[in-house]
């Protein structure tokens, strides 16, 4: 199974309004401004104690060097990164009509959690799993759990 996580405001959020995890010890918050919703440690070390697959798939133009750096100061290994230079030339680049903004099941992804309403759209259209996520909610973490058990039961 494959998780995909969006990032700006799905995993990385304002510390004004949403719950975060700790910053980062120096120098690395310095390095790494973006604040982490929180409960986004425990739940990625929840999917990757279940060995599955975790990828980040974001429209950001962030490199894939930096996201996966950040991470890994939280101890979080991923296993794949989708940013937007890799959608535009994996995805877009041979469709002279427009293609969604991210595109999952191209790469075989079971769940993207994303915070974009016409994501969830064109998951509805283009036939893949998406679990939206809004405003600060305690229970997120817990919801997309219940999510990837209810992807996994029908899978197997």
């Amino acid at each position: 199974m494959i998780v995909s996580f969006d990032l700006d405001d799905t995993l990385f959020v304002s510390d004004r309004t949403f719950k975060t995890e700790p910053p980062l010890k120096f120098p690395m918050h310095i390095i790494y401004k973006e604040r982490l919703r929180l409960g986004t440690v425990a739940l990625m070390n929840y999917i990757r104690k279940h060995n599955i697959k975790l990828w980040i798939y974001t429209t950001s133009y962030r490199s894939e060097r930096y996201i996966r750096g950040l991470f890994k100061c939280y101890g979080i290994k991923l296993d794949n990164v989708i940013n937007g230079e890799k959608h535009a030339k994996e995805v877009q680049a041979n469709h002279a009509d427009g293609m969604p903004s991210k595109y999952p099941s191209k790469y075989r992804i079971d769940l993207h959690i994303d915070d974009d309403i016409s994501v969830l759209q064109n998951g509805k259209i283009y036939g893949f799993n998406v679990f939206l996520v809004g405003q600060q909610d305690d229970e997120w973490a817990e919801k997309i759990k219940k999510e990837i058990e209810r992807i996994k039961s029908r899978s197997y």
